[in-house]
C-alpha cells in the first residue's frame, strides 16, 4: 500500500508539481490549500508525512506544526517538513521550534525532497515503537508534574570536554574519536555527544555512512538564535546510541560557522551529556584555539614518522607559547606496532617528553570498518583493536577524573 502523504500549499501551481513529483514516486497525494482542512485529514487519516507550506493564509505553516504536535498521541509521531518560502532566514530555527522534523527551503530540487522523505519515512515506520521527542513549543500546565519537576531539579554533572587533534592529515584522528565516542557509551555506560568540528572537510557522514541528508552545524549557525531545544532537533542518533552534530555537508558553507558558536553549543549541551568529545582539523586557527579553551584536555593523535614528529613538536611549543598548561595535552601515537624505522623511544626523544597512549595497527580491521560504515568499536569490540581502542578509553577517563570539573 503506497504511503499517504498530505500536501498543505495554498499555491496551486506548487501543489500539482508536489502532486506529480509524488505520485510519479509511487506516493498517495492527499492536497489542500486549507491549514483548518489539513489539520482535520491529518486528525483522521493518519498520513505517512506532512508537507506544509509556511506561508498559508489563516493559520500559519508554524502554527499548523504547533498544532499537529498538539494532536500527535504519546504514542504517535506524524513526521512533518516545513516549506520555506525564498531568502526565509529566520524561518529555520523557528521551523524546528515549531516542531517541524525537516525543512526545505523553496525552490528545491525534488531528489532532494525524495531524499529527506524517505529518512523521515524509515525513522518512523508505523509498526515500530516510538519514543516522543522534546518539543519546545508544547508547554505543560502551570507547575507541572511532580516527576517533571523532580527530573528537572536532577542536575547533571557538567560534560568532559575533549579535543582530539591529528598532528597531520591521515594519522587516523577521526577514527579514534569516533570509536573512543562508541566505547565511552557502549563499554563505559557514558552519555556521549560528538562533534566533527573539521569544518570544511569532516569525515563523519563517510565514516558513519550518512548522508547528506542531514542536519548539521550549519542549521544551528544560520539560526537567529540556538538553545537546547534547537540543538536536540539538530543532532543526529547514530544506531550505536552516540548523538551527533555533523561539519557542513560542503566545504564553502564552513564559513559560516563563526568562532563563537562552537563554544557556545557545547556550553549550552554540557549538562546533557556526561562527554562531549571533538574531532578537529590540523589547523591551530582561532576556531580551534577557541575549542581549545573549552576543552579539558586536547589528546594529540600522531604517528611514528618524521614529517609528523615535526608538526607535533611545533604543535607543543605553539600550545606552551600559548600559555595552555603542558598537562592539558597528551599524546596518542597511533598505529604504533606499525615498522616506520622510528620506535616510541625514538619519538619520545625527539619531542622530549612521554608519549601518553598507544593505539596498534590492525590495518584490516580499521580499513574494513571505514569502507562498510561501520566503527570497529561497535560491530567488533572483542578484535584486538577494539580490545586496545577500550583500554585507552577507560585510560582517559580515569585521567580526566583528575582534571578540574568545568562547572
Amino acid at each position: 500500500m503506497a504511503a499517504r502523504i498530505l500536501v498543505v500549499d495554498s499555491d496551486p501551481t506548487v501543489q500539482r508539481a508536489l502532486g506529480a513529483t509524488l505520485s510519479q514516486a509511487g506516493y498517495e497525494v492527499v492536497p489542500t490549500g486549507d491549514p483548518a482542512e489539513g489539520l482535520r485529514i491529518a486528525h483522521s487519516d493518519r498520513p505517512a508525512l506532512v508537507l506544509v507550506a509556511a506561508n498559508l493564509a489563516g493559520i500559519d505553516g508554524f502554527a499548523m506544526v504547533a498544532r499537529l504536535r498538539v494532536e500527535d498521541g504519546p504514542s504517535t509521531h506524524t513526521p512533518v517538513i516545513l516549506l520555506l518560502p525564498e531568502n526565509e532566514a529566520e524561518g529555520r530555527g523557528k521551523a524546528l521550534r515549531a516542531g517541524a522534523d525537516d525543512y526545505l527551503i523553496k525552490p528545491f530540487h525534488p531528489a532532494e525532497l525524495m531524499a529527506r522523505m524517505r529518512s523521515l519515512l524509515a525513522r518512523y515506520q508505523p509498526d515500530e515503537k516510538f519514543v516522543a521527542p522534546a518539543r519546545a513549543n508544547v508547554i505543560p500546565a502551570a507547575g507541572g508534574s511532580a516527576p517533571a519537576a523532580a527530573a528537572a531539579s536532577k542536575r547533571r554533572e557538567p560534560a568532559r570536554v575533549v579535543m582530539f587533534y591529528g598532528a597531520k592529515g591521515g594519522v587516523g584522528t577521526t577514527t579514534i574519536a569516533i570509536n573512543a565516542a562508541i566505547a565511552l557509551h557502549k563499554e563505559l555506560g557514558k552519555k556521549v555527544c560528538l562533534i566533527d568540528a573539521n569544518l570544511q572537510f569532516g569525515d563523519h557522514r563517510v565514516f558513519l555512512d550518512l548522508g547528506l541528508d542531514r542536519m548539521s552545524i550549519v542549521d544551528l549557525a544560520t539560526a537567529p538564535a540556538f538553545d537546547l531545544d534547537l540543538i536536540k532537533h539538530v543532532l543526529v542518533k547514530h544506531e550505536s546510541g552516540v548523538d551527533l552534530l555533523l561539519a557542513p555537508p560542503s566545504p564553502e558553507t564552513a564559513e559560516l560557522v563563526t568562532t563563537d558558536h562552537l563554544p557556545e553549543i557545547v556550553e549550552t549541551i554540557s549538562k546533557e551529556y556526561d562527554y562531549i568529545l571533538l574531532d578537529v582539523d590540523k589547523r591551530l586557527d582561532e576556531v580551534n584555539l577557541r575549542i581549545m579553551d573549552v576543552a579539558q584536555a586536547v589528546y594529540v593523535v600522531m604517528t611514528a614518522d618524521l614529517p609528523c614528529l615535526k608538526n607535533v613538536r611545533l604543535v607543543l611549543e605553539t600550545i606552551s607559547h600559548l600559555g595552555y598548561s603542558d598537562s592539558k595535552v597528551k599524546l596518542i601515537l597511533n598505529r604504533s606496532n606499525a615498522f616506520t624505522g622510528i620506535n616510541v623511544k625514538n619519538a619520545e626523544s625527539a619531542l622530549k617528553r612521554r608519549v601518553d597512549h598507544q593505539i596498534i595497527n590492525e590495518y584490516r580491521t580499521a580499513i574494513g570498518a571505514l569502507n562498510s560504515g561501520a566503527p570497529f568499536m561497535y560491530t567488533k569490540t572483542d578484535s584486538l583493536l577494539g580490545r586496545n581502542l577500550l583500554d585507552f578509553v577507560k585510560d582517559m577517563d580515569k585521567e580526566l577524573e583528575q582534571v578540574p570539573s568545568r562547572g
